[in-house]
């Protein structure tokens, strides 16, 4: 089986959000999001520094072993971050992590649930990914609890992270059950 393998897209649109790659012009927008200090309190911390985010979004541009994009609304808002990245063979296939996922003030209350979705039907549906894993921070309740609806299971837990994986069945089950979240196809412009 061939490994599955992550490549940037320049926009996906779902039903009611976008997906669009970083660039540098993003930089403000996403280091206010990543030193917000309720939006952050459970991500790797970042330096504060515009000249650190500018040079990490630069060195981003040069890798093809990642996505990530700006969540915006479909009038352009900007509304938040999500990265795909990780990209490793399983026994099932190929599975891909997912993080870096911020939504801003101003996202609506459907943005976490259709945002998950159109990182799933990227994945699976675009790039052939079978399954994927990710790290939470223990004191994340609420975001394990997202992941748990979905179906994602613990497989591992140390003082700070929790590991969980997202069987392709579940995936499934998942975009199934939330299908009014997405349209029947995702559109991709690479």
């Amino acid at each position: 089986m061939t490994l599955a393998r992550l490549r940037k897209a320049k926009r996906l649109q779902g039903k009611t959000l976008v997906f669009r790659d970083a660039g540098v012009d993003d930089a403000t927008f996403i280091l206010a999001l990543r030193t917000d200090e309720q939006k952050s309190r459970h991500l790797s911390r970042t330096s504060g520094a515009l000249s650190d985010q500018v040079a990490w979004l630069e060195a981003y541009a040069q890798r093809d072993s990642e996505a990530y994009f700006v969540i915006d609304s479909l009038a352009g808002e900007r509304l938040g971050t999500v990265r795909l990245y990780d990209a490793k063979p399983v026994a099932e296939g190929s599975s891909f992590c997912w993080g870096s996922w911020i939504l801003s003030a101003q996202a609506p209350s459907s943005a976490a649930i259709e945002s998950a979705l159109m990182v799933y039907a990227y994945a699976l549906d675009t790039l052939g990914f079978t399954q994927a894993h990710f790290q939470v921070n223990v004191d994340n309740e609420r975001v394990c609890a997202f992941h748990e609806r979905f179906g994602a299971q613990r497989v591992s837990q140390d003082a700070t992270e929790i590991e969980y994986t997202l069987s392709n069945a579940a995936i499934r089950a998942a975009m199934q059950r939330y299908a009014r979240f997405l349209p029947s196809a995702l559109q991709v412009e690479h």
